[in-house]
């Protein structure tokens, strides 16, 4: 229970209702998805972590949407082309990706002494001099396309009709930015005006040490999750 209520789970409240749905009902997925959203705490630390050093609008734009095309694509296609995956083992990895991000916020992937923030690079903390971290585009990019694989596992388990099932779930995905925007934007506006604090230099580390953390506890839980099920099959 613990692992579904940290991951990308739907409800049985909702699963029953929409599984009663019968054909294109636009309004009912596109709710779904915008609350799924709000419910998906991995989703939401992971953009958390995408958007913390992030200072110009455009780049918050570039990444969201490098975001959204990853999980977009795995979403539709995930579902339309039946891959199956287990669902335990893709929130772990969602859970990995919260760990990967605060790390390279604190310069993680940096050579050399790391002095105090300095300041943004690429999306990340410019601490030291760069050496193995891949390009913070391209990571956003997969672990959108990780992302959006677990939205697709957990839409899986739904008995839903056939009728209308594309337009159902362009329907979702559509809920699922408009749950995503309006979750940025207060997280964004939080951050802008926190930047402006003197507290911000001082307390940066230790908010993506907790991002850190909390991915851990996400992947601990969905293994621990994996493993039960397994015993439980």
């Amino acid at each position: 229970m613990a692992g579904a209520a940290l991951g990308h789970a739907i409800s049985e409240g909702n699963a029953a209702f929409v599984e009663g749905v019968s054909g294109v009902a636009v309004g009912v997925f596109g709710y779904l998805g915008a609350k799924h959203m709000f419910t998906g705490i991995d989703h939401v630390l992971y953009l958390v972590g995408v958007v913390f050093y992030l200072r110009r609008l455009r780049d918050v734009l570039l990444y969201v949407t490098l975001f959204t095309a990853g999980h977009s694509l795995t979403l539709l296609v995930g579902v339309l082309a039946e891959w199956r995956m287990d669902a335990h083992l893709v929130d772990a990895v969602i859970g990995l990706s919260v760990v990967y991000k605060a790390f390279e916020n604190v310069g993680g992937f940096a050579r050399g002494p790391k002095p105090a923030l300095a300041g943004v690079s690429g999306g990340s903390v410019a601490i030291g001099e760069r050496s193995f971290a891949p390009d913070p585009r391209l990571a956003v990019f997969a672990f959108g396309l990780c992302h959006g694989m677990g939205l697709a596992t957990r839409v899986q388990e739904l008995q839903l009709s056939p009728e209308g099932l594309l337009v159902n779930l362009v329907s979702f995905n559509v809920g699922v930015e408009i749950g995503q925007l309006l979750a940025l934007a207060a997280v964004v506006a939080v951050l802008a005006w926190w930047r402006r604090q003197a507290v911000f230099e001082r307390s940066a580390l230790a908010v993506n040490l907790a991002l850190m953390t909390a991915g851990f506890v996400l992947f601990q839980t969905q293994i621990v999750g994996y493993f039960l099920a397994g015993e439980g099959g």
